[in-house]
């Protein structure tokens, strides 16, 4: 069903972005009205009516009012994938998302952001729903924070532990797949200690998938919390000099922030020894540096990378002193770096590994913890966006 804010955007034959920057919002925020969800203000209205004016198109205030109109987050219909600006059934990596897509993520993102930071911030819009957390690999910071986010939402969570369960006693994921479809699902997050098993889980489930991270190849979310955490900051992406510096070879990280950075206009460094840089790295698009202080040369952004040690089949590094004698991050080597670069980590953190303590810890130059935060503003708008392209209706 089209709502009055749709069908007034196509009287006006503008985009949502347009519409956005009209209403003074954003384009997040817009396509939630669009679909019903909030109702735009008297000032938001009132400067539509204007633009329809200077175009000679016939509107009133009466034209923002459909009657009969049942379209809300909590009566259990279901919105098309057309309808919130996201075109994708699952959320599998970044390489395969538009700009317009990553930038509607980040708006919803940045929304639910301001939204936890308020006492009211327990919502209704996924009550009835169930989010299914499935990690093969160990994981504290993203299983928590999808839980948190599942759960603000309103949504049932549950954690299903594989060292417990029949996965662990040999079950295939394919057989895995039928059992989850079984529980009739609506969003099922998956970490997996292979490339490509998430993908093929999603191929044979009925429900949204989203990536917790598979292997060395992607960790879509991470990414996502990252370039809000940076947006928020520094007001945009494009145009930024991102350094990535430690174990690129083995991080499903710097993958993802690869992908997203770029297509957002950003520029990339990656900066590790020779033994931690992937083949064919520079085919990405990105400066390969070994040098650390030259890597680091008038970057906005110094994002730390984790020695993957569960990664690695045999010895990347000569050893964790010399290691963190070229590539740790110190106060010395951050000062070749702009004035006001940002230090960031996806964590955990190995302290006097890949990072000094005393430049983790800086409170006006680090914004770890804020990563952690946006992570679950991040993932609230990934459930939420994902949940809405469920099928199934309610009876």
């Amino acid at each position: 069903m089209s709502t009055p804010l749709r069908i007034i955007r196509e009287k006006l034959n503008i985009t949502q972005t347009e519409l956005a920057n009209l209403m003074g919002t954003t384009q997040a925020t817009v396509s939630r009205m669009e679909a019903g969800q909030w109702e735009p203000n008297a000032s938001q209205v009132q400067a539509v009516l204007a633009k329809s004016t200077s175009l000679g198109v016939d509107l009133s205030v009466d034209d923002f009012v459909l009657p009969n109109m049942s379209v809300s987050p909590t009566n259990g219909t279901s919105l098309a994938a057309s309808e919130v600006g996201f075109d994708h059934r699952h959320l599998l990596g970044i390489q395969d998302l538009s700009p317009d897509e990553i930038t509607f993520l980040l708006d919803l993102s940045n929304i639910y952001a301001e939204r936890n930071r308020t006492a009211d911030r327990k919502m209704s819009l996924l009550a009835g729903k169930t989010v299914i957390n499935l990690f093969f690999e160990e994981s504290t910071r993203t299983r928590t924070s999808f839980e948190l986010a599942g759960k603000r939402l309103g949504a049932d969570v549950i954690n299903i532990a594989v060292a417990s369960s029949s996965i662990k006693k040999g079950e295939t994921v394919i057989d895995t797949a039928v059992t989850l479809n079984a529980m009739h699902a609506d969003a099922l997050v998956v970490r997996h200690p292979h490339a490509g098993a998430v993908q093929l889980l999603s191929e044979k489930v009925n429900c949204a998938v989203i990536n917790g991270g598979d292997g060395s190849h992607e960790h879509p979310t991470q990414a996502l919390l990252d370039a809000l955490t940076i947006r928020r900051r520094k007001g945009h992406l494009q145009g930024l000099l991102v350094a990535l510096c430690g174990d690129v070879a083995h991080s499903r990280v710097a993958r993802s922030n690869i992908y997203l950075l770029q297509t957002m206009g950003a520029r990339v460094r990656v900066i590790a020894p020779p033994t931690l840089i992937p083949a064919g790295m520079d085919r990405l698009g990105v400066e390969v540096f070994h040098d650390m202080r030259a890597g680091l040369a008038d970057c906005d952004i110094v994002m730390m990378l984790r020695l993957q040690r569960e990664r690695m089949t045999g010895s990347f590094v000569p050893s964790v002193h010399e290691y963190f004698h070229f590539y740790g991050l110190d106060y010395e080597k951050l000062s070749h770096a702009k004035p006001d670069a940002l230090i960031m980590h996806p964590g955990p953190m190995n302290r006097g590994v890949e990072i000094d303590s005393a430049v983790a810890d800086d409170i006006d130059r680090s914004v770890i913890h804020e990563q952690v935060e946006m992570g679950v503003a991040v993932r609230m708008a990934c459930l939420d966006v994902l949940t809405r392209t469920d099928p199934r209706t309610a009876p």
